[in-house]
């Protein structure tokens, strides 16, 4: 092989980098940081406008002290519900990326035949295609049961090779996330059932599904198997988002305005009933987003996509 056919094919298995291009990139990013970093207001400037009528809005109209909570839920509550929507619409659009192939039957018997067709060219084609869907249903009936695998490290001898096939961690890992489960979901609930305080729905929600994943890592996914059941969740997920509509619909027909309070405020401020429909909303984005991102993430986790024929799957 001579040195310029050796040159072209080392190009086409290993492409030439361009460090300049990254450090081009890179020195923009940092550009723009330091910029954005300098313009920062300090804390003598005057607040912007949404800012301050947060301040002015928030303890009389809605008996809380947190402008945030107002503005997310309150002066800018309609784009919280766009925000929402977005959420839903990205939920769904990843169940439809993950789901599993549907078998399809054909009209009037055309797989069947062609399936037939095939094994009578090709048999030994056709024997070495249904050994390997064996293969895979077994393969997939393995993952189902545990295929005998030891359920935690914990009974297994010290000093065994890797890799690990226990489905839980180990006694400590689990004890650990027995702890911090409980504490961590409480401080999510908190988020939202609080309006005084930073927080709402949509952070609450990332709160539950890191709940979530830790017992995934902790016991396995057979132990959480009925938590994040799709059909399950989805129906918590679909209560939520008709709740938030309930909630802009009733303010527009009783109030006048989308997302308006329509429910009696605490009469001191800084109790969980202050804030009206703004705690309302927060409640109905903990449940939507919490049960969405676990959709998202569980679905993922779950897809097999290989590319095999429809017969393999079934």
């Amino acid at each position: 092989m001579s040195a310029a056919s050796a040159r072209a094919l080392r190009r086409r298995v290993d492409p030439p980098h361009r460090p300049w291009a990254a450090a081009l990139l890179v020195a923009a990013l940092a550009v723009g940081l330091a910029a954005a970093f300098v313009g920062l207001p300090r804390e003598h400037a005057a607040l912007p406008a949404i800012a301050r009528r947060a301040l002015v809005v928030a303890l009389p109209r809605w008996h809380i002290t947190e402008p945030v909570n107002e503005v997310v839920y309150g002066t800018r509550g309609f784009d919280t519900f766009g925000e929402t929507f977005l959420l839903l619409a990205a939920v769904v659009s990843v169940v439809l990326l993950t789901r599993r192939r549907e078998v399809r039957a054909g009209e009037g018997g055309e797989e069947a035949a062609g399936a037939r067709e095939e094994r009578e060219i090709d048999p030994q084609h056709s024997a070495a295609d249904r050994w390997e869907r064996l293969a895979r249903l077994a393969e997939h009936e393995e993952d189902d049961d545990g295929g005998g695998r030891p359920s935690t490290p914990d009974i297994e001898p010290l000093g065994q090779p890797a890799p690990e096939h226990a489905q839980a961690m180990s006694v400590v890992v689990r004890t650990a996330v027995r702890t911090a489960a409980p504490v961590l979901a409480i401080a999510g609930i908190y988020l939202a059932a609080w309006g005084y305080s930073p927080g709402g729905g949509f952070p609450a929600g990332a709160v539950i599904l890191g709940v979530v994943l830790l017992l995934y890592a902790g016991f396995g996914r057979a132990r959480i198997a009925h938590l994040v059941r799709q059909t399950r969740v989805e129906a918590l997920e679909l209560l939520g988002a008709a709740a938030i509509v309930a909630i802009a619909v009733l303010g527009l027909i009783l109030k006048g305005a989308v997302s308006a309070n329509f429910l009696p405020l605490a009469r001191n401020p800084e109790t969980i009933l202050s804030g009206g429909v703004l705690q309302a909303f927060s409640a109905g984005e903990l449940i939507e987003v919490s049960t969405g991102l676990i959709i998202v993430v569980f679905a993922l986790l779950e897809m097999r996509h290989d590319w095999a024929s429809d017969e393999a799957e079934q």
